[in-house]
C-alpha cells in the first residue's frame, strides 16, 4: 500500500507540476508579448494620464484594448493583479518530485559511479542528496551575484547575458561529471528553474511591491525597481524553452547517456534561447527567421552528438556471440537463434530483474518499472527492441549499479545480427 501511495503522491504532483508551469509559462509569454506588441496611444488623453503603450487585440469572439502606464495611473484600482503563485507553486511542487523520486533513492538516482571524479563516484546517498541540494542553491547564488556585479543598474546586460550563458555551460559540465546522466540533465534545469522563481520571489515581486506603495504615497517610485524586475524578467522569458526540455529529457536516453553529454545539454539550452528570441522579435514586429534556423542547426548538431556510433566494434560483438563450439553445419543452424536469447536472458536475469520483474527486490518499485518484466526468455524477446536500445545507450542499468559489463553490452547489441 505504501507504495501505491507514492505512486500516487507523484502521479497528481506532476500533474499539479504540469499545470502550475503552463499557468506560470503562460502568463509569462503573454506578458511578454503584450509588451513587445505596445504601440504609442493615439488619444492625447491617454498620454497625458501617462499611458506609455497600447495595444488593440482580438480573441474569442471580443476585443481587448491593453494599456500600460509608465508612471502610476491617477488610481491604483484595489483588485491589481499579481503575478507570483503560479511561479512558486511550480517550484515547490517540482522540488516536491525531485525528493519522492531521486532523493528518496539517491544511490539509485543521483550517484554517478563513473564520474572521473573519485568523491563524487564514491558520494553515500546522504552526500548525493546534501551536494544536489548545494547545487541548486549554488547556482542561484553565482547567477544572482553575476546580475548584481556586472549590471547593477541595467546598463551591462549584454555583458550579463554572456556571463550567464557561460555559467549555465559552466553548471551543464559540473552536473554531467558529478551526477548520473539523468539526474544531471533535471539539475541542470533545475538550476535554472531556480534562478527563474528565485528572481520572482526576491526580486521582481519586491520591487513591485516598493513602487505601488511609492505610488499609493503619491511618491515617486524608485526606477531601479522596475528595471531590475525587467532584467530579471528578461531572463526568465530565455531560460523558459530550455527549461521545459531539459526536464522532459529522462525520457530519452541518448540525450544523457554519452561521453558529449553535457555538450548536448549547452546546446538545446541555447537552441531554446534563439528559438525564444524569435518569439520575442516577432511580437515586436520583426521578423527574424535566423533565430530558429540557428537554433535548429544546434538541436541537429546535438542530436548529431547524441547519435549512436556508426563506428564502434559491432563486427567484433557479432564475432564474440556467434562463436559457439565446433559443431555439425545442421547443429548451428539450429543454435543460432535459439543460444544468443538464453545467453541475453541470463544477464537480464543477472543485471536486470530485480527491478523488472513482476514482484521487483528493489524498494522502490511495486511492480516492474514501465511495465517491462525480464524474467522469462518469452518477455525478454518480447522487450528486444527497448532492452537493445537502453542498453547500448548506457541508460540502463541506472547508474549501472549492478556492474553490467562491455562485453554483456556487446552480447546485447549483437542479438539478433548474428
Amino acid at each position: 500500500m505504501s507504495s501505491y501511495l507514492l505512486d500516487v503522491t507523484n502521479f497528481m504532483l506532476r500533474w499539479l507540476h504540469v499545470i502550475a508551469a503552463i499557468a506560470w509559462i503562460g502568463e509569462s509569454i503573454y506578458f511578454v508579448m503584450l509588451d513587445n506588441g505596445l504601440k504609442k496611444p493615439k488619444a492625447e488623453e491617454d498620454r497625458r494620464k501617462g499611458v506609455f503603450g497600447e495595444m488593440w487585440a482580438v480573441h474569442g469572439g471580443g476585443f481587448y484594448h491593453n494599456q500600460k502606464y509608465a508612471t502610476a495611473p491617477d488610481k491604483l484600482p484595489d483588485d491589481l493583479h499579481w503575478s507570483f503563485w503560479k511561479s512558486y507553486t511550480t517550484w515547490l511542487s517540482g522540488f516536491a518530485l525531485f525528493v519522492i523520486l531521486y532523493m528518496a533513492n539517491p544511490s539509485f538516482y543521483l550517484v554517478n559511479p563513473g564520474s572521473p571524479w573519485q568523491w563524487a563516484a564514491n558520494m553515500s546517498g546522504l552526500e548525493a542528496n546534501l551536494v544536489a541540494l548545494a547545487f541548486l542553491a549554488g547556482g542561484w547564488i553565482v547567477y544572482n551575484e553575476l546580475c548584481k556585479r556586472i549590471s547593477p543598474n541595467m546598463d551591462r546586460d549584454g555583458l550579463l547575458s554572456i556571463a550567464v550563458a557561460v555559467l549555465m555551460v559552466v553548471v551543464a559540465w559540473l552536473s554531467v561529471h558529478i551526477f548520473s546522466g539523468r539526474a544531471a540533465f533535471l539539475l541542470t534545469g533545475a538550476v535554472m528553474a531556480t534562478a527563474m522563481s528565485a528572481n520572482v520571489f526576491f526580486w521582481i515581486i519586491p520591487g513591485q511591491r516598493r513602487m505601488v506603495k511609492a505610488m499609493q504615497a503619491g511618491e515617486t517610485p524608485n526606477p531601479l525597481d522596475g528595471k531590475r524586475g525587467k532584467q530579471r524578467s528578461v531572463h526568465n522569458t530565455y531560460f523558459t524553452l530550455p527549461v521545459v526540455l531539459l526536464m522532459i529529457s529522462n525520457h530519452y536516453s541518448f540525450a544523457y547517456a554519452n561521453d558529449w553529454a553535457w555538450v548536448i545539454i549547452a546546446l538545446l539550452i541555447f537552441a531554446g534561447a534563439l528559438i525564444r528570441q524569435y518569439f520575442v522579435l516577432m511580437h515586436a514586429g520583426h521578423n527574424k527567421p535566423a533565430y530558429p534556423a540557428a537554433g535548429v542547426v544546434l538541436i541537429l548538431l546535438a542530436f548529431g552528438l547524441g547519435a549512436p556510433s556508426l563506428s564502434g566494434n559491432d563486427g567484433e560483438a557479432t564475432a564474440a556471440v556467434t562463436s559457439e563450439p565446433t559443431a555439425t553445419a545442421e547443429q548451428q543452424g539450429a543454435e543460432v537463434d535459439e543460444a544468443p536469447l538464453a545467453r541475453v536472458h541470463s544477464v537480464m536475469v543477472e543485471r536486470c530483474a530485480s527491478c523488472h520483474a513482476a514482484q521487483p527486490e528493489h524498494p522502490s518499485f511495486s511492480a516492474a518499472p514501465a511495465g517491462i518484466a525480464l524474467e522469462t526468455e518469452a518477455e525478454v524477446e518480447q522487450h528486444k527492441a527497448v532492452i537493445q536500445q537502453v542498453v547500448a545507450s548506457g541508460y540502463m542499468p541506472l547508474g549501472n549499479l549492478t556492474q553490467m559489463t562491455d562485453d554483456e553490452r556487446k552480447l546485447i547489441a549483437a542479438w539478433g545480427s548474428e
